[in-house]
């Protein structure tokens, strides 16, 4: 009985918890719109392991509204002027919260979402969408599993999983000092589809794969795959995983002196959590970027990518990374829409954001046929941490600084 009380009292804590976290504030009537607002409804992990990134998606979306509806001057439909109001909830990193969130979001009339960030939430979360004829617009799920099964309303800003790999393919084609590799990821949506893509790309280019290492969706301990990649060292160490088992894995490479000439992590040396945690051994990791602020892109709204990150810093504490450009993409994406259609029938947005084709401060905005963000405008840029900040590497036009390799070993820094 007192395990079942728990229980209760424990679900009721997180519901009200929920309901404070929307950025109306505590309201338990529906989430109707008012006469002359478009709510975007959805769900984001301000708690929960998935924190730390979802904390600067939400700042995005946030940063995003705040412009469009204070400085951009709303959004026009049918001669009329609309704001922007999100109604976004703490999912707590729990994919079957979100999905409990977003069809109570369903229920109450909200046609319009944004996604949240993981692949293990997006997808289950998309299917509720989809089945209702609701677009979604996100920037957290890139795995291929949402944009293969014939969906047609969601939208990702960035590219699939199996794509998001190629700069770095080319990267090290010019590099010309990569001959073997090695991959770890984890069992999960996104991951497992991403290493599989690094996989073939860097096979079919010729590069040779010692080792594949697929660990659980959560883990506590790498040793064992440490051992073996000390055992037989590639050239290069290509890590997919998350945030946090990307912290775990470098941590553990330090205190082991597993050392390999590159070091990859598909997520998280951007966070200033990573960098604070692994502090100087941060230095000389590459990953991928998906947005930076000197890159050379303008667009209709925020004008140049320069003028998004001035922004954002004059009205927002939290450190700005790509993430929050990238979630303020989504806003920009459906802004462009909806006036496109001229309408908020979300079957006439869902075929204005099918056909999207418009230059941004965040990039060249265009989706494939299936929904994702076409590789050659949308892909990433290859990045290296040095003096524990973010220098730009590859393409050459985005460059800030040269690449640092053989990395420097760990007990010599």
């Amino acid at each position: 009985m007192r395990n079942q009380n728990f229980k209760f009292w424990s679900k009721l804590f997180a519901f009200t918890v929920l309901g404070l976290l929307t950025t109306g504030g505590f309201d338990t009537t529906p989430s109707a719109a008012a006469d002359n607002e478009i709510i975007i409804g959805g769900s984001i992990p301000l708690s929960g392991k998935a924190a730390e990134t979802g904390l600067n998606v939400y700042n995005g979306y946030q940063a995003a509204v705040k412009f469009i509806n204070e400085e951009y001057g709303g959004v026009k439909v049918g001669g009329k002027t609309y704001m922007l109001k999100l109604n976004m909830f703490d999912d707590a990193s729990d994919p079957s919260r979100a999905t409990t969130l977003i069809q109570r979001q369903i229920d109450e009339g909200v046609d319009f979402f944004l996604g949240s960030f993981g692949s293990n939430i997006v997808l289950p979360t998309c299917n509720i969408t989809e089945r209702a004829g609701k677009p979604m617009v996100q920037s957290g799920g890139g795995s291929d599993m949402i944009f293969t099964q014939g969906r047609k309303y969601v939208f990702g800003i960035f590219p699939r999983a199996s794509l998001q790999f190629n700069t770095f393919r080319n990267f090290f084609n010019e590099m010309g000092k990569i001959k073997t590799f090695s991959i770890i990821t984890t069992n999960n949506a996104y991951s497992k589809w991403m290493a599989d893509g690094i996989k073939k790309a860097m096979e079919d280019a010729g590069y040779q794969l010692l080792d594949f290492h697929q660990l659980p969706d959560e883990v506590s301990d790498v040793s064992s795959v440490l051992s073996s990649v000390r055992n037989n060292p590639p050239d290069v160490l290509l890590s997919t995983t998350h945030d946090q088992i990307s912290m775990l894995i470098a941590k553990q490479m330090v205190t082991t002196n597993t050392y390999v000439k590159m070091l990859y992590f598909a997520l998280g040396p951007y966070t200033k959590a990573f960098r604070e945690s692994l502090g100087k051994y941060t230095n000389e990791i590459v990953t991928p970027i998906y947005w930076d602020e000197n890159a050379a892109y303008e667009g209709p709204i925020f004008g140049k990518a320069k003028s998004f990150a001035e922004y954002y810093r004059k009205n927002f504490k939290r450190d700005l990374t790509y993430h929050m450009a990238s979630a303020a993409a989504c806003i920009a994406a459906y802004v462009h829409a909806i006036q496109a259609a001229d309408s908020l029938e979300p079957a006439k947005v869902r075929d204005a954001l099918a056909a999207l084709d418009v230059m941004s401060f965040y990039g060249h905005l265009k989706f494939t046929p299936d929904g994702d963000g076409i590789a050659e405008y949308l892909g990433p840029i290859v990045a290296q941490v040095q003096n524990l900040k973010i220098e730009l590497l590859y393409p050459k036009a985005a460059a800030t600084s040269e690449l640092i390799f053989p990395m420097t070993p760990w007990d010599k820094r």
